[in-house]
């Protein structure tokens, strides 16, 4: 029977990239092979910190002995809810991550206090920029700001920012690069504040609207004035109408739709309707339907017969990824 000794160390180097970091460290203790695998550099590509209320002295050291130029992308909390005592993210961490980090491309803050981080201590090389349930200042990301501030930026997420509201919205077009942008729970952003704000974002060819008080139609007439070239769209389906999706016909870019559950209202297109309106989108590749309970009904089968170019997805939505930095 074969024992770990018997594996690779590709394999090896798999299996340890599934531990949580703590015990990536405590297994470099076993033997010279398994403390020679820890030190690869491709382990420590895509860290996950957010398992720990973590001692700034233990995260400088990470930094300096494992990450540095290694490290791809991170996951960090910020322990905005563990108390006054709790370690909290601080400008001379980010300045470092971005000295000691160059390759750094994928930052995911969750539930971290940024009220006294200024944007402007983000590491420069950042592509991807994720903030899930964090607290920001008013002036992170109005448009009046310094527009050479991450002039890599491709993708935004904003989950449950609080603070997050229209002007901030407008403020995104400082970011050039940006082709990407998610609205996860951003309450205070109206239809008015969205519509004005895609029409100075009109070149983002990403766009996901999930869980906002914004109704699905508003959005989408927005999204079909101003974003002609936007590939992927993504929403929830409150407030969504056949007239609403109507709008959509004809988009010449859009490649991806995915309209998100649950079914509650009886103005809901139908499956027909829907047929109708994507066959009007000529490079339409893949629609996805999540959480409408639709999944090996009738309105499936429709779907998949009248979309034969398609890849037709109908499926109850699914629990979060693992692979968090995919």
């Amino acid at each position: 029977m074969a024992t770990l000794a018997d594996l690779p160390d590709s394999v090896l180097l798999e299996i340890f990239s599934y531990l949580p970091v703590r015990d990536r460290i405590r297994i470099s203790r076993v033997c010279h092979r398994w403390k020679r695998l820890v030190d690869d550099r491709w382990l420590w590509r895509h860290v996950d910190l957010t398992l720990y209320t973590m001692r700034p002295k233990v995260m400088w050291h990470l930094l300096r002995r494992y990450m540095a130029s290694r490290l791809y992308s991170l996951r960090m909390g910020g322990y905005l809810f563990s108390g006054s005592q709790a370690p909290q993210l601080s400008p001379a961490l980010m300045r470092a991550l971005g000295q000691k980090c160059p390759n750094l491309k994928r930052l995911c803050l969750h539930v971290a206090d940024l009220s006294m981080v200024p944007i402007t201590s983000l590491p420069c090389t950042l592509r991807t920029l994720e903030l899930h349930s964090c607290e920001i200042s008013m002036a992170w990301l109005l448009k009046e700001q310094d527009p050479t501030v991450l002039p890599l930026l491709e993708c935004i997420v904003l989950d449950r920012v609080p603070a997050f509201r229209d002007e901030h919205l407008q403020g995104l077009t400082r970011f050039r690069a940006l082709r990407s942008l998610v609205l996860g729970g951003t309450y205070r952003v109206t239809e008015t504040g969205l519509d004005a704000g895609l029409q100075e974002l009109s070149y983002l060819q990403r766009l996901e609207v999930l869980g906002c008080t914004l109704s699905a139609d508003s959005t989408l007439l927005a999204i079909s004035r101003h974003l002609r070239d936007v590939r992927k769209i993504r929403l929830t389906v409150r407030g969504l109408s056949a007239p609403g999706l109507s709008v959509l016909e004809g988009m010449p870019a859009l490649e991806s739709l995915c309209l998100l559950g649950p079914l509650i209202t009886p103005e809901m297109p139908s499956p027909a309707e829907i047929l109708s309106s994507c066959l009007t989108m000529p490079k339409l590749r893949v629609l996805e339907l999540q959480g409408l309970g639709w999944e090996g009904q009738e309105a499936e089968r429709i779907l998949c017969k009248g979309l034969p170019h398609c890849m037709v997805i109908v499926r109850a939505c699914p629990k979060e990824s693992m692979d968090w930095w995919m």
